[in-house]
């Protein structure tokens, strides 16, 4: 099956204490969004990239895509004021010949190739409408009220983190957001609105080295990893 890869990366390096905005920065000579992008292009069913980007970075996201994927089809995609929007912007120009749909966060440059296809061949799977990569809770999660009391204290083993890829079928996603921006519907991931359809999603366990680069530490651990390798 091939598939589409849209990347949001129009977000901002506020938390990391940053003018530039964390997908652009760069480490070991080149930006996240470029050793992101590297992870998926040693996948042979890609046959599409679509980055969403501000306005401010179109031009820069274009260059990138150019010096990094090739020959393979990308479209460099304004962005909304959220990720949701922007996710939305993007679905309007995934290939027809696409099977399926992955959404990755562009400052998650450490996902592996066997996690990557993992979630693909589950997502493959007829049994189900997609699969997401999420690993399991090392701290026990607490649910609260309105006061800050606990409320709830559900089974830790019950609990995952959901990270991306997040790969859907094609159909799929895109009437979940379809339905999403008839109904005012606001998801905090792309699993939460299919299953806001009653899709099927299915969890691939990945693992911790997979994260996100949100806060300064954050960065500094990329900056030891990526300058090591």
């Amino acid at each position: 099956m091939q598939f589409s890869l849209i990347i949001p990366a129009a977000g901002s390096g506020t938390r990391l204490g940053k003018d530039v905005p964390k997908p652009y920065l760069v480490i070991a000579g080149k930006s996240i969004l470029a050793h992101t992008l590297n992870r998926f292009l040693k996948i042979d069913s890609l046959n599409q990239i679509i980055v969403v980007t501000s306005d401010d970075y179109l031009k820069e996201t274009s260059n990138i895509l150019k010096a990094e994927v090739g020959r393979l089809p990308f479209h460099v995609v304004k962005g909304g004021n959220e990720r949701q929007e922007s996710v939305q912007n993007a679905l309007n120009v995934v290939s027809g010949e696409s099977d399926l749909i992955a959404v990755h966060d562009a400052v998650r440059p450490f996902v592996s190739k066997t996690t990557i296809e993992n979630c693909l061949n589950r997502a493959s799977l007829r049994r189900n409408d997609g699969a997401i990569v999420a690993v399991p809770s090392r701290d026990t999660i607490k649910k609260i009220d309105l006061d800050s009391m606990i409320s709830h204290t559900p089974k830790r083993d019950e609990m995952w983190l959901a990270q991306t890829p997040q790969i859907f079928k094609k159909k799929v996603l895109m009437e979940a957001y379809r339905f999403a921006a008839l109904n005012g519907v606001a998801g905090t991931d792309d699993a939460s609105l299919v299953e806001r359809i009653g899709g099927v999603v299915e969890i691939v366990e990945g693992d911790i080295q997979n994260f996100k680069i949100t806060y300064p530490l954050d960065l500094q651990l990329a900056e030891m990893i990526l300058s090591k390798k």
